[in-house]
């Protein structure tokens, strides 16, 4: 057995960062940055008013001081003539600030009859002008890579940037196995149970920027297994569900080997999740999970999310642990490291009561993911210990 660590290192060995592609704008939310983009325009690209008013000249703005009226601007028309000693235009908030002027007086600080205004409060030190640029400037860049945010999108939009280069979405086929396995939604037999492990990876994976794909449920049969690793082909990482461990029927070892998986690693010195296997088969990754849902899950977030973090090209693949202080005590831990599952808040960190690696309902409560260390001692209330968001 190896540790988790290393299991990572020997995992990151067998992906590499994916090509770029380009994607229109509106498609680009929640993909990742793989290139820089630069503004193509400065922002604004004129002096804009940031306020409805009146443009005069700067030195003229005084209490009590009057103006004729002489023309107006608007968001997307400006003035176009000069203004003069003693003239105003009437301007609107986005408006192109018009030659000569230099103060927009606010619409509150005036009083205005027919054509002449009045500055009736002191209007201040502020122009209320946006300078030209005062946003971005052509050739402002944002740096790959990073995941785009709507406010991302927004950014570019206004740079004038309608194509994007991200990172290609890594393909990963998700294989369940076992005679025991419906679909959701189907009507289990007896002696059977629903798929719920394929379809929690699924959504984890899909979050962190994968296109995944759930092939059918692979049967405890040779051929069966066969068949669901022939409709993976083409996909950047396979990831079987079940079947790694060294039961009778537990022959997706067998079978990998067989169509030429070359193995790197088999079992880690971790719990849950201890019978994982990963190599190579073909041009893809392949990842072997053990079949019990937490199991599952949780190297799902140890392993398979960094593998694709690392694929699409993200600088920090794996999620940092960070520290929390204990709400009550811990019994010493066992030979593994242990990923127990846990509720923080603003108090610290608790492990939940019944660690058994086949209860969904206890891992939906959690929050994170509390770290003991191999024979890690037992901890009173309030010692800090790691742990991992979930």
């Amino acid at each position: 057995m190896i540790t988790v660590e290393d299991a990572r290192a020997l995992l990151f060995g067998l992906v590499d960062r994916l090509p770029a592609e380009t994607v229109s704008l509106s498609q680009a939310a929640g993909r990742i940055l793989a290139q820089d983009v630069a503004a193509k325009r400065d922002q604004p690209p004129f002096a804009a008013s940031s306020m409805d008013g009146y443009a005069v000249k700067s030195s003229e703005v005084e209490l009590h001081a009057m103006f004729k009226v002489v023309g107006e601007a608007a968001a997307g028309r400006r003035y176009s003539g000069q203004v003069g000693a003693g003239q105003a235009v009437r301007i609107f908030t986005g408006a192109p600030v018009p030659d000569g002027a230099d103060f927009v007086v606010i619409q509150e600080d005036t009083e205005r009859r027919d054509d002449l205004i009045t500055i009736t409060d002191m209007p201040g030190d502020k122009t209320n002008i946006r300078p030209k640029g005062v946003d971005f400037k052509s050739g402002t860049t944002i740096s790959a890579p990073r995941r785009i945010r709507p406010e991302d999108v927004a950014l570019m939009a206004a740079m004038n940037i309608p194509e994007v280069p991200v990172a290609r979405k890594p393909i990963v086929a998700l294989i369940s196995t076992g005679d025991e396995l419906v679909m959701p939604g189907d009507t289990p037999g007896p002696d059977q149970i629903i798929a719920s492990n394929t379809f929690g990876l699924k959504a984890l994976l899909e979050d962190v920027g994968a296109e995944v794909r759930i092939l059918p449920i692979a049967r405890d049969t040779v051929a069966s297994l066969e068949t669901a690793f022939d409709l993976a082909t083409g996909a950047d990482l396979v990831v079987t569900i079940g079947g790694a461990s060294v039961g009778d029927y537990d022959l997706v070892a067998d079978v990998s080997a067989n169509l030429g998986m070359e193995r790197s690693f088999y079992k880690i010195r971790m719990r849950p999740g201890k019978p994982l296997m990963a190599g190579r088969l073909g041009k893809a990754a392949m990842v072997g999970l053990p079949g019990n849902p937490v199991s599952a899950m949780v190297c799902g977030y140890l392993f398979l999310v960094p593998m694709v973090r690392r694929m699409v090209g993200l600088a920090e693949a794996l999620t940092p642990f960070q520290t929390a202080k204990l709400v009550a005590p811990l019994g010493q831990n066992g030979p593994r490291e242990h990923y127990m599952r846990a509720i923080l808040d603003n108090d610290g960190i608790r492990a939940c009561d019944d660690q058994d690696s086949s209860l969904l309902s206890v891992l939906a409560q959690a929050n994170a993911l509390l770290v003991r260390q191999p024979n890690d001692p037992a901890r009173p209330a309030g010692d800090e210990v790691l742990y991992l968001q979930i």
